[in-house]
């Protein structure tokens, strides 16, 4: 029997403050270079979610000491050149950013090692993070989809031309070209998340920016350091976005993430006419964050293509939910990269807002939505993708029925207490 959970609000309004988890991404790339580097890391705010457990298992697996008590991790590495060969196969789960990145890492370490996912990652295409890497030289075997077999040796160094904006390829060059022979170059069309490129300085690496051209020599040794996760940008827009929705709220979000490369979302909900402020602000050790403040008002459509896409690609699916609600038409393009996410997100958005009346046509490379519109209750697939479990839960909020969402589990993958913080912000209000 497919899990069920209802979720239903009667004239709710969002009112609070809200501090959201740590950083899926941040967190992920603390624990590699952590483990990575040589000697002591301790890392703070990291998020105890499903895809980051699995990356602290495979770095156990190859010898790395990692003590973790719920979001404080302490990591004891011996650096990479002392790994041990694993003893079973490096299992990733359903995280993308594990596998991606862990191709580069394990291409230029001493051990041989077999990746493998659940069913849903073994359907998504590694090919465009392999095919870079072999150009270093990197024995890959298996195809274009886990399991793949890597056998770790010796790289020389790459220049590549990016075809499409992905941080998650990006780090796997850059982790690997961190191991390699000579200087390696990675040129991006537009400018992806950087948090690798920020997190590696922090480690004491030697990393060239120049736009959206990124350099860095082999051959360099990093050293543990501390590390403070902020909260999650990406985490944050599903509550952004029902205070937007949902009349006469107004809610701060506390120590979030504000990296140029991840603020999309605040740029779109302000051209659509949502009051966002940035309340205070502040750097440190590499990650600016601070502390957000959004408050209800009138909705437009927009376009949202272009250059702002890389940096609010998990973001596009609740935006078009933003979308159902806002005056006119919101087109969505430049966007395809959303048919290869945890699920093809353009049909599964597209199909599941559908259910409860939404105006929204699905395109090769994003979406077309028609509002306002009026939504319905309905049972809706999550496809176990937490993103779209999200969204569901959100969508509650205006709809005129009950939301049943399957799967609901899948939103502890990146947001393990959302269901605790949306009952302690969506205030019930009396019927007029």
């Amino acid at each position: 029997m497919t899990e069920l959970k209802t979720v239903q609000f009667h004239k709710p309004v969002i009112r609070g403050s809200i501090k959201v988890p740590g950083d899926k991404s941040i967190s992920h790339r603390a624990i590699m270079l952590g483990s990575i580097a040589e000697g002591k890391t301790v890392v703070t705010d990291f998020l105890n979610g499903v895809d980051c457990l699995r990356t602290i298992d495979i770095f156990r697996q190859l010898g790395v000491s990692i003590d973790q008590n719920g979001t404080d991790v302490i990591i004891e590495s011996p650096g990479m050149k002392n790994w041990v060969q694993p003893t079973k196969d490096l299992y990733a789960g359903n995280s993308g950013t594990t596998a991606r990145l862990m191709l580069g890492i394990l291409s230029a370490s001493k051990v041989n090692s077999v990746l493998t996912g659940d069913e849903s990652l073994s359907g998504r295409p590694m090919k465009r993070v392999t095919t870079p890497l072999e150009k270093m030289g990197a024995c890959i075997e298996g195809g274009d989809f886990l399991p793949l077999t890597i056998t770790g040796g010796k790289l020389k160094s790459l220049e590549y031309n990016m075809p499409v904006a992905s941080a998650q390829v990006k780090s796997a060059i850059l982790f690997a070209g961190l191991n390699a022979d000579g200087e390696t170059v990675v040129k991006e069309s537009a400018i992806s998340r950087d948090h690798t490129e920020r997190m590696l300085k922090q480690f004491g690496a030697q990393i060239h920016q120049d736009g959206s051209t990124t350099k860095i020599v082999g051959g360099q040794v990093l050293k543990g350091t501390d590390v403070t996760v902020p909260g999650d940008i990406s985490s944050a827009a599903f509550f952004m976005v029902a205070t937007a929705m949902v009349e006469g709220s107004c809610c701060e979000f506390k120590d979030v993430g504000l990296n140029p490369t991840r603020i999309g979302i605040i740029e779109v909900l302000r051209t659509m006419g949502t009051k966002v402020e940035i309340v205070e602000q502040t750097s440190d050790l590499g990650e600016p964050y601070g502390t957000i403040r959004v408050s209800q008002a009138p909705l437009r459509g927009m376009e949202i293509s272009g250059e702002i896409i890389p940096t609010l690609i998990d973001e596009l699916p609740i935006i078009a939910l933003l979308a159902t609600q806002a005056d006119g038409k919101t087109i969505i393009k430049d966007a395809a990269e959303l048919r290869v996410k945890e699920t093809d997100r353009i049909a599964a958005v597209t199909s599941e807002l559908k259910k409860l009346g939404a105006k929204i046509e699905a395109t090769a490379d994003g979406m077309i939505i028609e509002g306002p519109t009026p939504l319905t209750g309905g049972i809706l697939k999550s496809y176990g993708d937490h993103r779209l479990g999200m969204m569901a839960a959100i969508a509650s909020l205006i709809t005129t029925g009950p939301i049943g969402i399957e799967e609901h589990s899948c939103i502890s993958i990146s947001y393990p207490t959302f269901f605790e913080h949306l009952e302690t912000v969506a205030l019930e209000t009396e019927e007029e």
